[in-house]
């Protein structure tokens, strides 16, 4: 029951976070990573009404890592003899189909890993007949179909903008715990450790932290 009450609150407290969300970069096309890259916050949503679904919101902070995960589904391609029977190429054809899935692991509570599906239907790719005998290894969906780039560079940024905001989240936040140093003031000549503003406590001076 206490785990209940705290899971309820914490939906409760999480409105008011997504009252104060302002979005400020969209990525994705289907399930979208939208941040607020002035609180430092993001939400994951496939909504158009997310302020109504009461997404979760998380600090940039508590990325852990992404990943991408390139799904392939291999299937044989036939044809249909005299005789109406499907018979199989020599050598053999194949067709793929691709689905893109980036993982954001988190350090939260009550998950520790949020999936956006980039695509919202599978990417047909078709090799030309003179490789399609070849397993998937042997060539590279991306040097023949624009869909499959376009998915790949989606996902990429995806990746890319939380990885950065996550490190430049971490950075101000050792920047902002690291001891200060007492340092000279150059309008007074004071020794002294600049305030929360960066100032001087016996001049004023602006001092930089």
């Amino acid at each position: 029951m206490a785990d209940i009450k705290e899971q309820l609150d914490y939906r409760e407290r999480n409105k008011a976070d997504v009252a104060a969300f302002t979005p400020t970069r969209t990525l994705g096309v289907n399930r979208k990573v939208i941040l607020d890259e002035n609180a430092g916050k993001f939400i994951v949503t496939s909504s158009r009404n997310w302020k109504d679904d009461n997404p979760d919101v998380l600090d940039f902070s508590q990325v852990t890592g992404c990943n991408l995960e390139i799904e392939e589904d291999k299937n044989e391609k036939t044809y249909e003899d005299s005789e109406g029977n499907d018979v199989s190429y020599s050598p053999p054809r194949y067709t793929y189909s691709y689905d893109f899935v980036v993982t954001i692991h988190v350090n939260h509570p009550y998950f520790d890993e949020i999936t956006v599906d980039v695509n919202d239907s599978s990417i047909d790719v078709e090799p030309p007949e003179s490789r399609g005998m070849f397993a998937s290894s042997a060539f590279d969906p991306a040097s023949i179909s624009n869909e499959y780039r376009q998915h790949q560079a989606i996902a990429q940024e995806i990746i890319d903008a939380l990885t950065k905001v996550r490190e430049v989240s971490r950075e101000t936040a050792a920047a902002a715990n690291a001891p200060k140093t007492a340092q000279t003031c150059q309008f007074c000549g004071a020794t002294t450790i600049p305030d929360a503003q960066g100032r001087c406590e016996y001049c004023g001076g602006a001092m930089g932290n």
